[in-house]
């Protein structure tokens, strides 16, 4: 079983559709925080350190053999646990950023939250420095759109972000930071390479569980 940490419940039917699509056998435990985000938004990741360790604890007492962390500005914190969880814990953006990487050098992270530009970066030019090659990131947030995800706007939220990443110049590829973000990729009409990260950060989870059978 591949347990879910999410910070927001619309994740849900995002990843029970993946895992039907591409690992209809893979059975998800969905664990859903959202103070985690906020006290993290607030305070920085490392402030919700101790209380993420006791979700993955949780998840790991219920049986799951992995745990995939969906929230970009925790999955930092949630991955570093995992020498004292027992179980592979994954970030779902590092595929994705392992990917950007190859793409090449101009990587633009765009993202809805401010608190996600920082942990998001940091991922690719670790990425970076792992595969040898150079990265240029540059951040850039989608004004507004984050307002649209709390109201409960998921086309216009969608909307906004694909028009920012329209947007914008000088880059090899893009990269949505947040798991949410990803309707967005198939709005956009840019000829730049557009990233997200739930069907590969999925997929990595997915072969962490049958690794450790």
């Amino acid at each position: 079983m591949l347990a879910l940490l999410h910070t927001s419940p619309v994740h849900i039917p995002v990843f029970d559709a993946l895992r039907d699509d591409a690992h209809p056998r893979l059975e998800l435990r969905h664990l859903v925080d959202e103070e985690l985000l906020d006290r993290a938004r607030a305070a920085g990741p490392e402030a919700v350190a101790h209380d993420v360790r006791a979700r993955l604890r949780e998840a790991v007492a219920d049986g799951a053999r992995a745990v995939l962390c969906t929230c970009s500005t925790i999955g930092s914190v949630a991955e570093a646990s995992a020498d004292r969880i027992g179980v592979p814990v994954l970030r779902v953006d590092r595929p994705m950023a392992g990917e950007a990487v190859a793409a090449g050098p101009r990587v633009v992270v765009l993202a809805a939250l401010a608190s996600t530009l920082g942990p998001t970066s940091a991922l690719i030019e670790e990425e970076a420095r792992r595969a040898g090659r150079p990265v240029e990131v540059r951040t850039l947030l989608a004004e507004g759109a984050w307002a649209r995800f709390e109201a409960g706007d998921p086309s216009g939220y969608a909307r906004q972000v694909a028009d920012a990443a329209d947007a914008v110049t000088g880059a090899d590829v893009i990269v949505l930071a947040q798991a949410s973000m990803a309707p967005a990729e198939r709005l956009t009409t840019t000829a730049v390479p557009v990233l997200s990260s739930p069907r590969a950060g999925l997929a990595a989870g997915a072969a962490a569980v049958r690794g450790g059978r």
